[in-house]
């Protein structure tokens, strides 16, 4: 059991080590309960935190089941077997995105995205959430992110079940999970408080991330003992 996302991501950088202070490594968080997570880690590695907002493009009647993406910095990426195999129509996918994209374009403005490239090229970069349940967010995030031709994708979440951790490997380069309990239900069964994240939280720490990277850094790890499990 973890406390709560900041103390679950004090303890995920002690897994993330190996990565401090490279200047090729940007972490990136999914808002809106990775933010608190991924804040920790990148103040404890000292690297560049920003949000990575995705939208999935659900499968009609089956939402949760992702034939495409779309993701910041116009990325995108359709899975054209998977639409072939189910036969969806052009237009209805058509539909589908646009009504993602405008949402991607709310949820931008509202986190203090700048519109334009997302530029991760060559870099290293750990995609940070609260937890996977199915996993589903995140296989949309590493699909679309492969598209800005990162050198490394790491997948690093404080718990998840074993099935979308596992599955999860076929995709990214590195999977970190620091919990795959058994008898999975839920992502919140396993902290203590699992309140939601607001939206004022999230820009409250992307705020100090970008004011303040390297002194958060060291009250981070200063403070290591104090999230608990």
């Amino acid at each position: 059991m973890f406390r709560d996302r900041r103390g679950a991501g004090r303890l995920l950088a002690r897994r993330l080590v190996q990565y401090a202070g490279r200047p090729e490594v940007v972490v990136l968080a999914l808002p809106r309960g990775g933010v608190p997570v991924a804040y920790e880690v990148a103040s404890a590695l000292e690297v560049p935190l920003d949000v990575f907002v995705v939208r999935k493009l659900g499968m009609p009647g089956h939402e949760e089941f992702a034939i495409g993406a779309v993701a910041s910095g116009g990325l995108m990426v359709r899975r054209p077997l998977l639409i072939e195999a189910y036969q969806i129509p052009d237009e209805i996918v058509g539909r589908i995105e646009a009504r993602e994209r405008a949402e991607l374009a709310r949820r931008e403005r509202l986190y203090g995205r700048e519109t334009g490239a997302f530029d991760v090229k060559g870099k290293t970069v750990i995609v940070v959430d609260d937890g996977l349940a199915t996993g589903s967010t995140m296989h949309a995030a590493v699909l679309a992110l492969r598209k800005a031709l990162p050198a490394r994708i790491v997948v690093a979440v404080p718990v998840g079940s074993p099935e979308a951790c596992e599955g999860l490997r076929a995709e990214a380069d590195e999977v970190v999970c620091l919990a795959t309990p058994e008898h999975f239900r839920a992502v919140g069964q396993w902290y203590a408080d699992f309140r939601q994240t607001s939206d004022d939280e999230v820009l409250e720490l992307l705020g100090q991330a970008r004011a303040h990277p390297a002194a958060a850094g060291e009250l981070a790890f200063a403070g290591a003992d104090a999230g608990g499990r």
